[in-house]
């Protein structure tokens, strides 16, 4: 079905998904249980979630992996299993996805420090590179690095990504508003600095995931296009700041809360949006919904 950078070239605007933690929470994964167990344990409930979105109006849906690599395995006693644990994620996305919707493999931080000696260059290259195989073996069409603080780690995964798979390349940081009012990471990197970061690495699309909720990412993507006019631009969008009530994370941007914000988000130059953390289906639905109408 060709890249997605080609189709982008003649529908400009794409519709990505939306959240899987959510969404395997709601389906009775633990807190504190390992997401990415599920592909092996509980692989019906995970197709049923990549299906979901399909049929919301996706046209590409994200992998259930975004913890895979063997840092984050090694928490459940999983760091063995890493080739099948991924490729098994990309696999059922494919099944959902078909060949007329794109697959594109999570890949998440290692949640290591390069810059205090916890972890290697070397060693953080051989965890992307890894997860990257397992995910391109399974039917993945396009590496998604994503919620990324620290743009060397992020620059580590693409060129692990680009070096060895033949899969299409997008790396997305998240950033959080200052006191001052602007976007930077927990590392204390701009937009700017991720685009200046990554323009000459083999990459297909950048952008922003997390974070915050989707009216901030106007001035995220504003910031990108001040210094990057071409690269096509996705957008995984939080359905708005958590907040923390009766015991429990909430995210009150509401379907139709978050499509309002479409159009502007597009004119700033967003071409791929879809949702993170508690976004559902209904979510990519209208958001979808919107995409067609611009």
């Amino acid at each position: 079905m060709g890249k997605i950078t080609e189709l982008l070239k003649k529908k400009k605007v794409l519709a990505s998904d939306g959240a899987w933690g959510t969404l395997l929470q709601a389906r009775g994964l633990e807190a504190g249980g390992c997401p990415e167990s599920w592909n092996l344990t509980h692989p019906d409930e995970v197709l049923e979630i990549a299906k979901a979105y399909v049929a919301a109006g996706a046209d590409m849906i994200e992998t259930n992996s975004f913890g895979g690599s063997r840092f984050k395995l090694k928490h459940y006693g999983l760091e063995s299993q890493v080739t099948e644990i991924n490729r098994k994620a990309a696999e059922l996305s494919r099944i959902a996805a078909g060949k007329d919707h794109f697959v594109i493999g999570s890949v998440g931080p290692t949640g290591k420090i390069l810059m205090t000696g916890e972890v290697s260059e070397e060693e953080l290259y051989e965890a992307f590179k890894e997860q990257c195989i397992a995910l391109a073996e399974g039917g993945a069409d396009a590496i998604v690095v994503e919620t990324m603080s620290d743009i060397d780690e992020a620059r580590i995964a693409v060129r692990a990504a680009g070096e060895n798979t033949t899969c299409e390349i997008i790396c997305t940081m998240t950033f959080e508003k200052t006191a001052t009012g602007e976007y930077r990471t927990m590392m204390g990197y701009s937009a700017t600095d991720m685009v200046t970061a990554l323009k000459n690495e083999k990459i297909d699309i950048m952008g922003a995931n997390c974070g915050n909720g989707i009216e901030g990412m106007i001035a995220i993507v504003n910031e990108i296009r001040a210094s990057e006019k071409n690269i096509p631009v996705l957008i995984h969008a939080n359905a708005g700041i958590p907040e923390y009530k009766d015991g429990k994370t909430i995210f009150p941007e509401t379907p139709q809360q978050m499509a309002g914000f479409i159009p502007s988000l597009v004119k700033a130059g967003a071409n791929i949006i879809g949702g993170c953390c508690g976004t559902t289906p209904e979510h990519i639905r209208l958001i979808s919904g919107m995409l067609k109408t611009l």
